[in-house]
């Protein structure tokens, strides 16, 4: 893999020599744009809007935008000046349980490689350390123009970094949670509670972007002089207002059970709770069964006592 990144990973005084490679990659099917009428492309030209020439890559400066709009020019020069310690540095700032961090801040994803032989000993040093602590590090580093905040945990025998966003970048959930008082009630508790559980858990690996394959085999029949995929018919597709909520979950429920190869047991809410005392019902009459036939045993054993008592009583007469 390409390394995008070459530095450092600061460790208080030990310093680690690293490469940051990409650890994701677009599967995405891109498409291009295009003029309807001939099929000609689409392009984007970056043009001056003073004199109205296009302008080349080379002669493209950095400006920032006042609130009146005067443009203020930053030269490259200018940054490099700026007193940035993680210009070339991952540098550690404090570990914290895995859990600490809010998957919300989560951002890319990147793998740090030992940047030669040398790198190898303390670039150990330190997975083995976060794997025995079972914590993450919490890092600053500098990437593509700007000062950035990341976490380095360990995957399989490599040390990973996500980046994060910035904690006033994150946005307060003002407004987004429904308004309208809401009552939920046990019974529809109990049903979601059965289609998650019969839903159970799932191997990531061997989830796949079904949008992408019919994406991907649409191109393919028009390549090949084909119309392409039909539309679905009405009422495949899913969404929609959901009118009858119980009557949604209940179905729900018995269609993950056919699709799903384990069994899970699901009950009918309906007949939960009173399914409980039934079956303490059911269980008072067993222990009255066994009562009785351990009663019945007993008088069969007091019945037959009488008749060994008889049986001595002639043997004495004999004698």
């Amino acid at each position: 893999m390409r390394s995008i990144w070459n530095g450092a990973i600061s460790f208080g005084l030990v310093s680690i020599p690293i490469k940051l490679v990409n650890a994701t990659e677009s599967r995405s099917v891109s498409f291009r744009q295009v003029h309807v009428e001939d099929g000609g492309r689409i392009r984007y030209r970056k043009v001056c809007e003073l004199d109205g020439e296009e302008v080349a890559p080379a002669e493209i400066g950095k400006a920032y935008e006042d609130a009146d709009g005067t443009m203020i020019p930053i030269t490259d020069e200018d940054l490099a000046a700026l007193p940035l310690p993680t210009a070339k540095t991952i540098e550690i700032v404090a570990f914290v349980p895995a859990g600490g961090i809010d998957p919300l801040q989560m951002d890319a994803a990147y793998y740090l490689s030992a940047n030669g032989v040398p790198a190898a000993k303390p670039y150990t040093l330190l997975r083995e350390a976060l794997k025995r602590s079972d914590r993450v590090a919490v890092a600053k580093y500098a990437l593509r123009g700007r000062e950035r905040l990341g976490v380095l945990r360990v995957v399989d025998d490599v040390i990973a970094m996500h980046g994060l966003l910035w904690p006033d970048e994150i946005r307060a959930p003002e407004g987004v949670a429904p308004e309208t008082p809401v009552t939920v009630r046990d019974v529809e508790l109990d049903l979601a509670d059965a289609l998650m559980a019969t839903l159970g858990e799932v191997d990531i690996d061997t989830l796949h972007d079904d949008y992408r394959e019919a994406v991907e085999e649409m191109i393919a029949a028009k390549a090949a002089g084909g119309e392409g995929v039909a539309p679905p018919e009405p009422g495949e597709e899913g969404g929609g207002q959901v009118i009858d909520l119980m009557a949604a979950l209940e179905k729900s429920v018995r269609e993950a059970k056919e699709t799903r190869s384990e069994t899970a047991e699901v009950t009918d809410i309906t007949s939960r709770r009173p399914a409980k005392k039934t079956a303490a019902k059911k269980t008072d009459p067993a222990k009255k069964t066994t009562t009785k036939k351990t009663t019945a045993a007993k008088k069969t054993t007091a019945k037959k006592a009488p008749a060994k008592a008889t049986s001595a009583k002639k043997a004495a007469s004999a004698e």
